[in-house]
């Protein structure tokens, strides 16, 4: 038998450390949460994709009755980039979250659904997608890329024969 070691290594920024672009594109995730449907969980997550060409775009996440027919933010901003804007890779994502009774973010990271969904335009794209997190106090949390979020992650690779 042998053991293998995964690490992740995550940059901690201050929010007035990072770039202008990378800035605006946290605060596109916070207002995002204002489109959050969650009359179930009270859980407003807002993500926001930033595409190569500077366009951004917005998602939140959508509850339904009917669990689990509900979307991540993460998702939503994913697939609303991809469809939008055919063929433009994403460069970034920021993802940020608030309790409905509170006006205080809170610190969050993709779950597991959305961070294979994100491998694969990764994976498709050819070049990382970089994941911005709200942390405690304002920092953000920085990924360099969503394969070290999900370093085991199932690729179409492992599909062919």
């Amino acid at each position: 038998m042998r053991k293998v070691d995964l690490k992740i290594f995550v940059e901690i920024h201050d929010r007035s450390e990072l770039s202008p672009a990378r800035r605006k594109l946290v605060e596109e995730a916070e207002e995002a949460t204002h489109g959050s449907y969650s009359p179930y969980s009270h859980f407003c997550v807002g993500a926001a994709v930033q595409l190569q060409d500077g366009t951004v775009v917005r998602g939140s996440n959508q509850e339904n009755a009917a669990f689990p027919s509900g979307l991540c933010a993460e998702r939503t901003a994913a697939f609303s980039a991809a469809v939008g804007h055919p063929g433009k890779c994403m460069e970034a994502i920021a993802i940020v979250a608030r309790p409905e009774s509170a006006g205080a973010y809170v610190p969050v990271s993709p779950c597991g659904a959305c961070r294979q969904v994100l491998l694969e335009y990764e994976y498709k794209q050819g070049t990382p997608i970089q994941v911005l997190m709200s942390g405690p106090g304002g920092q953000i949390h920085l990924v360099p890329s969503v394969a070290a979020l999900l370093p085991v992650g199932f690729t179409a690779d492992q599909m062919k024969g």
